[in-house]
């Protein structure tokens, strides 16, 4: 049980420092929190990012994954902050939570090596 544990807490250590890399890189920041638009005038990846939330909480986490990808729009890099977001949000989720809706952490670490591809960012395994 304690190697489950040290196992958890190891991907999870790998996800929060690979994030705050590629924040650092990407957007000059320690940690990337999505901000939606000033106003009322929600942009597309706004709108997205509401929609994701309202899924996690509800525990569609493979299908708000299989739609952040749907929509991933590698040409703009409010797409990467969404998907950093995302995923440090799911990451900050507790492990009974990620396994009683169908997603161990280790697809989140999986998820965002897969976010780091599609925008051309090498990583390592």
């Amino acid at each position: 049980m304690k190697s489950l544990i040290y196992k958890q807490d190891y991907i999870m250590r790998m996800i929060n420092d690979f994030t705050r890399f590629l924040a650092k890189i990407f957007f000059n920041k320690d940690t990337v929190v999505y901000q939606l638009s000033p106003g009322e005038n929600y942009t597309q990846t706004d709108c997205l990012h509401k929609q994701l939330l309202s899924m996690i909480q509800q525990g569609k986490i493979n299908e708000a994954e299989n739609l952040l990808f749907q929509h991933l729009d590698t040409g703009d890099k409010k797409y990467l902050e969404l998907a950093l977001d995302f995923y440090q949000k799911l990451n900050s989720l507790d492990d009974s939570f990620l396994e009683m809706n169908g997603f161990p952490r280790e697809e989140i670490q999986q998820g965002l090596m897969a976010i780091a591809k599609e925008f051309g960012i090498p990583t390592f395994k």
